[in-house]
């Protein structure tokens, strides 16, 4: 996919903010209704795999993130104009090649094998508007089943292309795109996609290794409030095709007290040059009542391959966690989850969250006897509620994964994250 398309975007978009300097009322709206945060992000983030017998026993590294968002107004008339801008940097504070390889740093290393001081990226959105439909061209964050940007490190991954959104019915949201090439979440450089292909998940490549073309469409229907079910296909041409179906509901019991559902079953097949065949079922019910909540998952994946994903993305899976997400080959996998918030307590911002998943069944192909393994994981957070240093948060996640194929973890991770609203 050519960047061209965006020229027409980008020349409207000049002539506006040229006649902006006298004021004209066409285009005031561009800057009156424009906002920016910086977002600082703090991260040191330690694994432990000295018990796998590997040659490099951890991971260890600690960084300073920082994230510009620049959102625009439209201007007025039939179809708006705007733009959106985001800037991410990241600086190394401690690392060193014993220890690199944590996701937090650039994936390109200096002389000996060193970490890059830092690394950044720039990236530009042109956006028209009509009514309540929406169309992006550039720089883009999608989030929906079939492709979902991952920000689980120091700095998010983002994807180039283009992506219609339209809410013009009632109810009924719609997306339409094509996505030509992504940024990872440790790279300064846009790269052609790929399949995200772990120990077990046991997919075969034919002669198209990366594809520099991702389609996806989607529809959402909220029947009310409570509920809401969702259709949406995505394509990553020569390698896979994958369709979703999910349905999100809430049920308020009494005052204090809900129940929500969280269902998901997914169908990935091949697209001419891969071995994809996949079926996905997951399953999440979540019981609240001041301030605690109770959690029970399960997972079921079948097919000859496991779950296929765009590299370096969140694939959208119910027992997608800290360290894995129990998308092999053949694995079924369940989950247990409690969080409580102390806002309950009197003390609001400060959270809690602990968890354990169990899967077996995988196939594994180096071994004859079936795959297993285990997660469990916490997270403490607080958020600072009021007072200079507000919107301060904290976060400590601690997370331990065994398998019998596949590397043993432990894992601490510390994060300090800080926004400021610049206007």
């Amino acid at each position: 996919m050519s960047m061209n398309y965006a020229f027409p975007v980008a020349s409207r978009l000049a002539v506006c903010i040229a006649a902006s300097t006298i004021l004209t009322p066409a285009c005031a709206d561009i800057f009156q209704d424009s906002k920016a945060s910086l977002e600082l992000r703090n991260y040191y983030f330690n694994r432990d795999f000295r018990q796998s017998g590997v040659a490099q026993s951890k991971t260890e590294e600690w960084a300073q993130g920082l994230i510009l968002r620049v959102e625009s107004g439209y201007t007025e008339g039939l179809i708006g104009v705007g733009f959106d801008a985001i800037g991410l940097v990241g600086i190394k504070l401690d690392s060193s090649p014993d220890r690199s390889g944590t996701g937090l740093l650039n994936t390109a290393r200096g002389p000996g094998g060193r970490a890059e001081d830092d690394y950044d990226a720039v990236g530009a959105t042109g956006k028209l508007r009509m009514a309540k439909s929406t169309l992006k061209v550039g720089t883009l964050l999608p989030k929906m089943p079939v492709v979902m940007y991952n920000d689980s490190r120091l700095l998010p991954q983002t994807f180039r292309g283009a992506w219609l959104n339209s809410a013009d019915i009632d109810n009924l949201s719609l997306d339409l795109g094509r996505l030509d090439q992504t940024k990872l979440r440790n790279s300064s450089d846009n790269e052609d996609m790929s399949v995200y292909n772990g120990v077990a998940r046991n997919i075969r490549l034919g002669r198209h290794a990366t594809s520099d073309r991702f389609d996806f469409g989607g529809a959402t229907w909220r029947w009310s409030p409570s509920l809401s079910t969702a259709y949406h296909y995505g394509e990553l041409e020569g390698i896979y095709r994958q369709h979703f179906l999910t349905l999100n509901h809430k049920w308020t019991i009494s005052e204090g007290q809900t129940l929500s559902s969280d269902l998901r079953w997914s169908r990935s097949l091949d697209d001419g040059g891969s071995n994809v065949d996949n079926s996905a079922l997951g399953a999440m019910f979540t019981y609240s009542a001041n301030g605690h909540g109770l959690g029970l998952g399960y997972q079921r994946m079948s097919g000859d391959t496991g779950f296929a994903n765009i590299n370096g993305t969140d694939g959208y899976l119910v027992n997608l966690v800290q360290i894995n997400d129990f998308g092999n080959q053949d694995e079924r996998s369940w989950q247990a989850r409690y969080d409580y918030n102390f806002a309950a307590l009197g003390v609001p911002g400060l959270t809690f969250m602990t968890r354990y998943l169990s899967g077996d069944d995988v196939t594994v192909r180096s071994r004859a006897d079936a795959g297993k393994e285990w997660e469990r994981d916490s997270e403490l957070g607080y958020v600072i509620q009021s007072g200079p240093l507000k919107n301060l948060g904290l976060k400590w996640k601690n997370a331990s994964a065994r398998s019998n194929f596949s590397s043993d973890i432990d894992e601490n991770r510390l994060i300090v994250t800080y926004s400021l609203g610049l206007w």
